[in-house]
């Protein structure tokens, strides 16, 4: 089982993490783009054009599906990215979950990029999915950009002024970037508030790495030997994983088989 994963940075690292703690067996294509991150700042049209070049890389080391680790490109180029590479490769596309999150029915803020945030992308969601549940969108100012660099002062500043901005009344804290939940455990402690109820936090990797198995047919296996390898591509060049990656749980989970540079 070959299964790839793309995003600009690091942000795929926790949809990579699920899928190898459910299936320690599969082998991983992580294909990133060094050379043309950030994506957020980039004009739909030119993202598109990233993401393909980055996908099509993936595409030719033969992987079984393809996962989107990134929310804004999922948001532009998801339809482009299938439209090239379906049915021969499934594409999981990465979804803030914002459907569960309101299903508890209190409070929910969303963090997310500027860019994210206010979208009509967004609030389509909100509309469809936390339907008559109270919704902040929280601006996340320099926060993937923090986390990308592995910046502990920046995450700490990024979180604490993302904090600020969260309603005090919040039980649950959607978490609209893939870089996010590389630092879940400092957000909810920024977030949580004494003497309320413990915080619910909601990612996508877990929900994301599931479906990419169900679109090939197969199931979690998570006692599976751990004989799976990972392939790094860096803008379409093999490589290792970027240093960064080794502050996260998530990256050193896959030094074994990948060092970092």
């Amino acid at each position: 089982m070959k299964i790839a994963l793309m995003d600009s940075g690091i942000g795929l690292l926790a949809a990579t993490a699920a899928v190898r703690r459910l299936r320690p067996d599969a082998d991983l294509v992580l294909s990133l783009d060094p050379d043309g991150m950030p994506w957020g700042p980039r004009t739909p049209e030119d993202l598109t054009t990233r993401a393909l070049a980055v996908a099509e890389a993936a595409a030719a080391r033969g992987p079984e599906a393809l996962i989107v680790g990134c929310n804004t490109a999922t948001v532009h180029a998801l339809p482009a990215l299938r439209a090239r590479l379906e049915p021969a490769v499934p594409v999981i596309g990465t979804v803030p979950a914002i459907k569960p999150a309101a299903a508890g029915g209190g409070h929910v803020a969303i963090w997310a990029t500027p860019a994210t945030t206010g979208s009509p992308y967004q609030r389509n969601l909100i509309r469809d999915f936390a339907d008559g549940v109270p919704v902040a969108e929280v601006p996340c100012w320099g926060l993937a950009e923090a986390v990308e660099r592995a910046d502990e002062e920046e995450i700490d500043a990024a979180v604490a002024a993302a904090a600020e901005l969260t309603p005090e009344d919040v039980t649950t804290v959607v978490l609209g970037c893939t870089h996010y939940e590389l630092v879940a455990e400092r957000i909810r402690a920024a977030v949580q508030r004494p003497g309320r109820p413990p915080l619910a936090l909601h990612g996508s990797a877990g929900a994301v790495a599931a479906q990419a198995l169900r679109r090939i047919g197969a199931g979690p296996a998570p006692d599976a030997p751990a004989h799976g390898t990972v392939t790094v591509l860096l803008s379409g060049r093999e490589g290792v994983l970027p240093a960064p990656a080794l502050a996260y749980p998530e990256g050193r989970l896959l030094q074994a088989v990948s060092p970092a540079r």
